[in-house]
């Protein structure tokens, strides 16, 4: 292993076993070096106590992150460097964080104490790889397995629940078997986590590459949470426009769209008010009359709990509500749901739609057609001057001002009548036609 370490960051080792100390890099940034990724974040373990770092790097720029923990970060002209003092975590008495820590000699020790083995590993540019767990045979093995006992390190952090299957669907990793088992039994715990971790976590797992087989195998986990999900579980939807259950239906779908928060969250809950919503007609037909408009609700009360940012949230929830609107292929509608969402959630809300549709019968994609109809004659609207609201228009409140009409509400009426007129395709978005097409209507307003 030949490990590419930044010169600031090496400047950084060189300082502390210059000054008598051992120092290693550690977690993420060796685990990614042997994934051949890129690495983003640089990470320093040393046997140097923090008041000691802080004495070594007295002429630059440090910051007591966690200093009761033993962290000290280096601010260096590219990257902030975090320093950890090696240590040993004292009792988890709130499955969040150590009540104390001991400092130790010991990088073992340290290592020890990690989540993982593919995160258990530390590197010197002298001494190579140090790898006491078999971190680097699990990486080979695409294999997530914590360090010691699995469910001692989830009872420490249960945080690390989440951890496990974030790093199953990024890196496409399996689940050792006692780490599942562990996880599964503990998971209860990620009660006891902050919503924010939980919240960042879930971001990562969603847009992971293996998301569809964690959410098939987990989706309990997800429950502690999400409880909403589990009556979608199993859920038969008896129509021939569906092949699976709602929650199979719902993994589908969000392995079918693009890897974005904002759409891997629609696709979560797009459905997840169907169970609340069946009826079945005389011939066995399954219908889910209004889920749209109950999977907004519920989709709501989600993400607020989850306390994902406000513009997200409300991106979220207009998806799912509008997640089954029936596509026309006609400028004119186009251009009125263009008015309506906005340019980019209109293609958002067509992307869900294509995703939606995939993750049904696959005897019937070709229902996908429509869709990229709509979608071609949608690029093709919007190479063009837009005129979706008031602003866009060629006419503005001074040129009706101009013409007679007295500021207040009679003019955004107006403006309103024309950008109606605009987008049917009455009068073109031309300052004079405008202008006489609002004097062949004059009858219906009062110019004072």
């Amino acid at each position: 292993m030949n490990m590419i370490i930044p010169n600031d960051v090496l400047t950084i080792l060189e300082k502390l076993e210059s000054s008598g100390y051992e120092a290693y890099l550690v977690g993420g940034c060796v685990r990614d070096t042997l994934l051949n990724k890129a690495v983003h974040d640089w990470d320093v373990c040393t046997s140097a106590l923090p008041h000691e770092v802080q004495t070594v790097f007295k002429d630059d720029i440090t910051i007591e992150t966690g200093i009761q923990h033993g962290t000290v970060t280096v601010i260096t002209e590219t990257h902030p460097v975090e320093i950890t003092t090696f240590r040993i975590d004292g009792t988890y008495s709130d499955n969040r964080r150590p009540e104390h820590v001991t400092f130790t000699p010991s990088l073992t020790q340290d290592l020890a104490r990690r989540d993982f083995t593919i995160n258990a590993m530390a590197y010197h540019p002298v001494k190579g790889l140090i790898d006491p767990f078999g971190g680097k045979h699990d990486l080979q093995q695409k294999n997530i397995r914590c360090v010691g006992n699995a469910c001692s390190r989830f009872e420490e952090d249960a945080l690390r629940i989440l951890r496990a299957l974030r790093f199953s669907s990024t890196l496409n990793f399996q689940i050792d078997p006692d780490t599942a088992n562990a996880l599964l039994e503990e998971k209860v715990k990620l009660c006891n986590i902050s919503a924010e971790r939980v919240r960042e976590e879930l971001i990562k797992l969603l847009c992971g590459k293996n998301c569809a087989q964690v959410l098939r195998a987990y989706g309990a986990v997800l429950a502690v949470w999400i409880p909403e999900i589990l009556p979608m579980v199993g859920f038969q939807q008896h129509t021939p426009y569906h092949a699976y259950d709602v929650w199979e239906h719902t993994i589908r779908t969000v392995e079918a769209i693009q890897p974005i928060p904002v759409l891997r969250f629609t696709m979560l809950l797009h459905d997840i008010g169907k169970p609340n919503t069946f009826t079945q007609d005389e011939q066995g037909i399954g219908h889910f009359y209004g889920h749209g408009a109950v999977s907004k609700e519920i989709a709501k009360q989600v993400l607020e709990r989850l306390k994902l940012d406000r513009k997200t949230k409300e991106s979220v929830i207009t998806l799912v509500k509008y997640h089954d609107i029936r596509c026309e292929l006609s400028p004119i509608w186009i251009k009125k749901q263009l008015r309506k969402f906005g340019t980019n959630l209109f293609l958002q809300l067509l992307e869900v739609h294509k995703a939606d549709i995939t993750g049904q019968n696959p005897n019937l994609l070709n229902r996908l057609e429509d869709i990229k109809k709509c979608e071609a004659m949608t690029k093709e609207i919007l190479s063009e001057p837009p005129c979706f609201s008031v602003k866009d228009l060629a006419v503005n409140g001074s040129d009706l001002i101009a013409i007679g009409f007295s500021q207040g509400k009679t003019i955004g009426t107006i403006l309103q009548f024309l950008l109606e007129a605009v987008i049917d395709e009455t009068c073109k978005n031309e300052k004079q036609e405008l202008l006489q097409y609002l004097n062949q209507n004059q009858h219906l307003f009062t110019i004072l």
